[in-house]
């Protein structure tokens, strides 16, 4: 399948296929980090924002939200679950708001979909243009060389009769700028199993890389990849929190 394809088709699963995934510990990390080093403001925009589940959380929360994503199926999903929030379909790296926001969002590790440094240098920019003063860029990343080709997450989950197995990895080869995201979905239903496969092309850095990127526009906070508890980045690990301040106009 080409790039996307899979979770367009499937935007339906998308929410079981991520069941696993502690929305409401990453969205109260980002309340947090927003606290620590916000502005008070509580316009926020999350991108790449998929079916909306940070959005549900932070608008619990009393956050005015919106978001964006470049798959309309998925759009129409989170709007389902936010009708408060604003949508819109647009690709990261070359978005534009009508009004400034406070708070800006991107987790799962989406900032990746930038397909290039250039493109994730593009959608640094646009973030920090979006913001207000003293506004905030919150994500996740993964460091292109702590990436292990073996390591793998998997689970599995029972729906209507159905069992899905959901499969992904990370794969660097070592060189260049772009790292791939391995996808397998397994569908069983009365014996008969349809499986996809989907390889995401996205963007690889280092984050000596990508605080150089960061660096011009933001004052930049790295923190260990804990929903838990804010630590500071130890440099040991290739998953980190990364908190972004706007210090120019």
């Amino acid at each position: 399948m080409s790039d996307n394809l899979l979770y367009t088709d499937l935007s339906t699963y998308y929410d079981i296929m991520c069941a696993d995934i502690d929305y409401q510990a990453q969205s109260d990390t980002a309340h947090r980090l927003w606290q620590v080093f916000g502005n008070q403001g509580k316009k926020h925009l999350d991108l790449a924002c998929g079916t909306g589940p940070h959005i549900r959380h932070l608008i619990d929360r009393g956050y005015h939200s919106s978001g964006l994503d470049i798959n309309q199926p998925m759009l129409d999903i989170a709007q389902h679950h936010c009708p408060e929030a604003q949508f819109s379909q647009q690709d990261m790296c070359d978005f534009r708001v009508d009004v400034p926001v406070d708070f800006i969002t991107c987790f799962l590790y989406s900032i990746h979909y930038n397909s290039s440094v250039i493109k994730l240098q593009e959608c640094i920019r646009h973030a920090h243009k979006a913001l207000t003063t003293g506004g905030v860029f919150c994500f996740n990343a993964v460091d292109k060389n702590k990436i292990d080709n073996y390591s793998f997450t998997s689970h599995t989950v029972e729906q209507d009769g159905n069992q899905f197995v959901f499969s992904s990895r990370w794969y660097y080869c070592g060189s260049g700028e772009q790292q791939a995201l391995k996808l397998s979905i397994h569908k069983t239903t009365l014996n008969v199993t349809e499986k996809w496969q989907d390889e995401h092309c996205m963007v690889a850095v280092s984050f000596e890389e990508l605080l150089a990127l960061l660096s011009p526009y933001f004052e930049v906070h790295v923190f260990e990849h804990d929903f838990e508890k804010l630590v500071p980045f130890s440099g040991s690990t290739g998953n980190a929190l990364f908190t972004c301040v706007k210090i120019t106009a």
